[in-house]
């Protein structure tokens, strides 16, 4: 294997992300850039977990603000996940990286149920898994399935995938000024209250020492320089 960090690492990625530049939905080129990433940290001996969200197609959050059960929005959030799943699947596959879908709701025609063992088992036997339906639990965002999905697997690390390159102290869309950082403490995003991931999950995080990489995945091979220890990104660990 390549000199990496990590040899187990689950990939958070928005379900934004896979709109590209389009408004809705899902941008073919970028699945294909995303699966050609994945592939060459497969290819490279790291073992890869998945977790997508769906806001490019439904947001329980959205649906409950607009008056909607806020269960029942969450449930159909998680169905928004299972259909970029297999999208991402699909794009996989297309560059031959064996892979998995697991879903925490049970779709026996779409999707294998997700059983922590044989999912650890499909990534020992060189799968990419693609965790789909978050956590299977209304209430709790795909953020949290990340960081659960995560500690569940042993990964030695869980890397956010998004449009921004790393953390900052304050919004950088909005302010030029903002200043990004390269490390910063579990205790310093939950003080700051800095938008990282939901509290819960980097409470979670944070319990069981998984660090945290914040990085842009629209790089060519930020994921691979972020896991060769080039700085890319922000990585948020644990305090001694």
């Amino acid at each position: 294997m390549s000199d990496y960090l990590y040899k187990r690492v689950l990939l958070k990625l928005s379900g934004e992300a896979l709109m590209g530049n389009n408004g809705y939905g899902i941008d073919p080129s970028v699945t294909e850039r995303l699966a050609i990433q994945v592939k060459r940290l497969h290819d490279d001996g790291v073992e890869v977990g998945v977790v997508v969200g769906g806001g490019n197609i439904f947001r329980g959050l959205a649906g409950a603000a607009g008056g909607m059960d806020r269960a029942q929005a969450d449930y159909m959030g998680m169905l928004a996940t299972v259909m970029n799943a297999l999208a991402l699947q699909d794009a996989f596959e297309r560059v031959e990286c064996p892979c998995r879908v697991m879903s925490a709701i049970q779709m026996n025609e779409v999707a294998e149920p997700y059983i922590r063992r044989r999912a650890m088992r499909h990534l020992e036997k060189g799968d990419v898994v693609i965790f789909a339906a978050g956590s299977g639990n209304p209430y709790f965002t795909t953020d949290t399935a990340a960081a659960l999905r995560a500690c569940e697997i042993g990964a030695d690390c869980l890397i956010k995938a998004t449009k921004v390159d790393g953390i900052y102290d304050k919004d950088p869309v909005k302010n030029e000024d903002a200043v990004k950082f390269d490390k910063i403490t579990y205790h310093e995003v939950l003080v700051r209250g800095l938008q990282v991931m939901d509290s819960t999950a980097a409470a979670l995080c944070q319990d069981n020492c998984m660090p945290i990489m914040v990085l842009n995945i629209e790089g060519e091979n930020n994921i691979q320089r972020a896991l060769a220890g080039e700085s890319v990104g922000t990585i948020v660990f644990q305090e001694d």
